[in-house]
Order: C-alpha cells, then sequence, then structure tokens
C-alpha cells in the first residue's frame, strides 16, 4: 500500500532528447529516483506531444533538438499544458541559459551536470519553483558585475523576450501576465538604459545589446 501511495503521488516526468543515449540513460538514472516516475522517453518534439501520457508534471526537454520548432514555441505550449519544464543543453553560456529561463523554463540543466543537478530541479520544477544551480548563478551573477544597469527581474524577462523578435502580445503570454504590463516592464527597462547613456529604443538597437550583453546568441 505504501508503494502504491508513492507511485500515484510520484512526479510524472517526460524526458525529450533527440540523442538516443543520452535519452536512455537519463530516463534510466530518473527511474531509480524515489519520488519520480518516467512516464514517456521521446526522441522528438511531435513525439512527445502525442504520448498517450502527456501531459505530465515536468519535461526535461533538450534545448537544441534538431526540428524548426522555436524553444519559444515549445514553452508556450508547455504551459498552456499545465507542464512545468527544465531545458537541458551541451552549451551552459549566459545567452542559452537566458534563452531558456527567458521562455519560462524553471530550471537549466547542463548536460555536463550530475544527475543529482537534474533531479534537484525536476523536484523544484514540480512544486512550482525556479531551480537556480551554480551555471545560473554564475550567469546572473556576470550580468550583476556588468556595467548595464540595474534591471528588475521581470524587466530583464520582457526586454529579453522582446529582443528575440516576438511581439508583445507573445511576451505577455509567456509571462503569464497583460500586454500593458509588458509594456510597463520595457518602458522602464528602456528609460533605465536611457539613463546610462545607452539607446535600446529600436528593436534594432535591443537586439544589439542584448547580444553584446550574452542574452542572445548571435545569429
Amino acid at each position: 500500500m505504501g508503494s502504491e501511495h508513492t507511485r500515484e503521488s510520484a512526479i510524472r516526468v517526460a524526458v525529450v532528447d533527440d540523442h538516443t543515449l543520452v535519452l536512455e540513460g537519463i530516463a534510466a538514472r530518473l527511474a531509480t529516483q524515489p519520488g519520480i516516475r518516467v512516464v514517456a522517453s521521446e526522441p522528438t518534439w511531435i513525439g512527445l506531444l502525442s504520448h498517450p501520457e502527456f501531459p505530465v508534471d515536468v519535461v526535461v526537454l533538450d534545448l537544441h533538438l534538431k526540428d524548426q520548432i522555436s524553444i519559444g514555441s515549445k514553452m508556450k505550449t508547455l504551459a498552456a499544458a499545465g507542464c512545468q519544464s527544465i531545458v537541458m543543453s551541451r552549451h551552459a553560456d549566459a545567452s542559452t541559459i537566458f534563452s531558456a529561463v527567458g521562455y519560462g523554463a524553471r530550471g537549466f540543466v547542463p548536460k555536463s551536470e550530475p544527475a543529482v543537478e537534474l533531479v534537484r530541479a525536476i523536484e523544484c520544477a514540480a512544486r512550482g519553483e525556479q531551480y537556480c544551480n551554480r551555471p545560473m548563478t554564475e550567469a546572473f551573477a556576470a550580468v550583476e558585475r556588468s556595467e548595464s544597469p540595474r534591471l528588475g527581474n521581470q524587466e530583464r524577462r520582457a526586454l529579453m523576450l522582446y529582443a528575440t523578435g516576438i511581439p508583445v502580445k507573445e511576451v505577455a503570454t509567456t509571462m503569464g501576465t497583460t500586454e500593458d504590463t509588458v509594456k510597463s516592464y520595457i518602458k522602464r527597462g528602456r528609460r533605465k538604459y536611457r539613463t546610462a547613456g545607452i539607446d535600446i529604443g529600436t528593436r534594432v538597437l535591443l537586439r544589439r545589446q542584448a547580444t553584446a550583453e550574452g542574452w542572445l546568441s548571435p545569429e
């Protein structure tokens, strides 16, 4: 009876990665963790969406799946389905981390990290909390040490998302707020930059600054 209760209350997890060895390894490792139940392991995004167990509690998603679907669209779909998300990547540079978190991931775990990091991230995500590990802490610390204006978390996130080229309406949906609120975040952020002598008054200038600061990867 006790084990059945544990099974029913376990975090239902789906893993998506297009490298078979990585996919099988992560699924097998997570399957040994009490309180976590891997209900889907898929090599494609479409495979996840069509899986009979979807939606799940937490999706562990490879950031660089070989498809033409943007990470923003994927995060939006997961949020609409009620899924929390953890993003994995081979890259742990600041722009990769900010991209994942900016679009709504509850955590970012480099594939070079030990499995215990992924387990902790999943547990945090299942509670609706943001997981902040060493790579994320270092990335945010680098921003704080920079000469850039000090932005609030929501101001920075709004600017990061808007800099990717998506419309304000989609930024608002991703952030779970209104278009007017997003416009306010962007306006305040631009004002802080202007006070610091940096013009990000157009989308082109904003994207250029975001790339320079490592929020976005150069095209």
